[in-house]
């Protein structure tokens, strides 16, 4: 008698077998690299969850973008300044004499399959990256989370975002049209101005007498090789440091600098993180499809002889570009050599400017003279000062973005350009001391009332008349964790000069810290709270117990 076996059971076996092999072929791998620890560590790592962390991860996805879209682009571009002549589709440039490199960007923009999509992907995801990179650099300043031990990790950033500006400039310098020619004219003339040595550096630089014939390969030698693996190696390093110094949190109920309250990194933030990817590559896409960008082919090849209105580099280096525009063309010789101040003096504030950004955790960590580890970041306007600092420092990078587009700005507001430059002259001395003071003192406004809200509770408004006709006004108590949240941070004091304290660092904390309100003290919220008793005891007596107003009795 024979009989039939579903076709359920006949497919057990194979499963069974197959989930034995990948069983056994998992222990293999184990054994040998030892990943099994490694994965249940990192899956269970702990992350909070906060909508201003996120742009890292935008920074993370824009780089993957920026990879993958190079990745194609790199199979159709040709670095070469050899001189051709166009016959291609673009009716418009037929017949005119250009570099290959050009050519092969007009190629991609109009031959290939999905060529200029990828371009266009290519650049807005640059745009994004820098844009997420500044944005998350600010929101850990403002926070602090760069203090111990996330020193080294701040460093690591700040070269990331130097290494981005390198990498755009070196990317939009490649097609070799009129636009990135003139920015690497301005490069020339940076690299002349460099007393001495300047002349050298240059012909070092383009290979000979500008443009030369080798500036665009070497270019492409450093965006598509050099720049990457330095930025691939330093996100490396970037989030290991993360995983190892456990993720910064805001101050919160059950929050300290022991622990972290969030959620693991399996499966809920890698659900997360890989919903976020596909939004990032979406929206970038989708701009990419309906946004025209460096339209190479409306500038034209570059000649050294035309240089086109309105030109200006991408939004990140506009501050340089500012800069130069400011300054008064000031040269003068000295042993027979020419300085070009209008060039120099740009060039060093550039790297004030840049040092100061890199070099402020060890700037407030001398400061303050803490060195604890700090897990729980600041709520920035108890940092009037480094808040204050920070705008002022964004304050400066807006004036000489807005100063690199003063012909665009006076010809749409039918403007003296001249004018235009002289107000942007005050504004860099004036606007960044007019910026650190108001916002030094909201800072302090906001100190104050969290310091009366710790100590009072939220103010309801609600008004009773006891019978001596006082006027009581009825609070709203804060629970206890919120009332943490006010009075957790930590009260720095101005240093006195001696036994060990400089001047100088005396002078520093009596800049930082002397108008700092204090956090409410535990006998000022026992007082507070006994008082809150009290007269809660006389409302409610006045009252019965009922709060609303004669208007809404009569409603309900």
């Amino acid at each position: 008698m024979s009989t039939t076996t579903p076709a359920s059971q006949k497919q057990a076996p194979k499963q069974g077998r197959a989930m034995k092999l990948g069983a056994v072929g998992g222990d293999w791998l184990d054994q040998r690299v030892s990943g099994g620890g490694f994965i249940k560590f990192f899956a269970r790592k702990i992350f909070p969850d906060h909508w201003s962390f996120m742009f890292g991860e935008v920074a993370l996805y824009s780089f993957v973008i920026l990879l993958i879209t190079g990745t194609f682009l790199t199979m159709f571009f040709d670095p070469s300044m050899e001189e051709v002549i166009y016959n291609g589709p673009y009716e418009a440039l037929q017949g005119a004499h250009m570099s290959r490199a050009f050519e092969s960007t007009l190629e991609i923009s109009f031959e290939v399959t999905g060529g200029l999509l990828f371009r266009q992907m290519h650049h807005w995801a640059a745009l994004v990256f820098m844009v997420a990179i500044y944005v998350h650099m600010f929101r850990v300043f403002f926070t602090g989370a760069f203090r111990k031990p996330r020193e080294l990790n701040w460093l690591i950033g700040f070269t990331l975002m130097i290494l981005g500006m390198v990498a755009g400039f070196s990317g939009y310098s490649l097609p070799d049209d009129v636009l990135s020619g003139n920015g690497l004219r301005i490069a020339d003339g940076l690299a002349k101005s460099i007393p001495v040595i300047g002349t050298y550096i240059s012909f070092l630089l383009f290979g000979g007498e500008f443009p030369g014939t080798d500036i665009i390969p070497r270019l492409y030698t450093i965006h598509i090789l050099l720049v990457p693996a330095a930025i691939l190696g330093l996100i490396a390093i970037h989030l290991v440091l993360l995983v190892l110094h456990k993720h910064t949190q805001y101050p919160g109920p059950g929050r300290s600098d022991r622990n972290v309250v969030g959620f693991p990194l399996f499966p809920v933030y890698t659900a997360k993180a890989g919903g976020f990817f596909f939004l990032v590559f979406g929206v970038i896409a989708l701009i990419s499809a309906t946004t025209s960008i460096n339209a190479v082919w409306v500038y034209g090849p570059y000649d050294p002889s035309p240089v086109s209105a309105g030109s200006q580099p991408d939004w990140y280096m506009l501050f340089t570009d500012g800069g130069l525009r400011l300054i008064p063309g000031w040269e003068s010789t000295i042993f027979g050599y020419v300085f070009s101040w209008n060039m120099l003096i740009p060039m060093m504030f550039y790297g004030a400017m840049l040092g100061f950004l890199a070099l402020y955790p060890f700037i407030e960590a001398w400061v303050t003279g803490d060195d604890r580890e700090h897990h729980l970041l600041d709520l920035p306007y108890n940092t009037p000062v480094r808040t204050g600092l920070g705008v002022a420092w964004i304050t400066v990078y807006i004036v000489l973005v807005l100063a690199a587009a003063n012909d665009l700005l006076a010809i749409a507001l039918d403007l003296s350009i001249n004018d235009l430059t002289w107000l942007y002259r005050i504004l860099f001395f004036v606007a960044p001391v007019l910026a650190f003071w108001i916002t030094k003192r909201l800072c302090l406004s906001l100190q104050r009332q969290a310091h009366q809200k710790a100590l009072h509770g939220v103010e309801t408004s609600r008004i009773v008349r006891t019978e001596t006709g006082d006027m009581i006004e009825i609070h709203e108590p804060l629970n206890e964790y919120d009332r943490w949240v006010l009075v957790q941070h930590d009260d720095y004091r101005p240093l006195k000069a001696g036994n060990g304290v400089s001047s100088l660092r005396a002078a520093a904390t009596s800049f930082f810290f002397k108008d700092s309100i204090t956090p409410a003290s535990p006998a000022e919220l026992r007082e507070a709270l006994e008082h809150a008793g009290h007269e809660k005891h006389t409302i409610d007596q006045l009252t019965g117990g009922d709060y609303r107003t004669p208007a809404e009795k009569a409603v309900h």
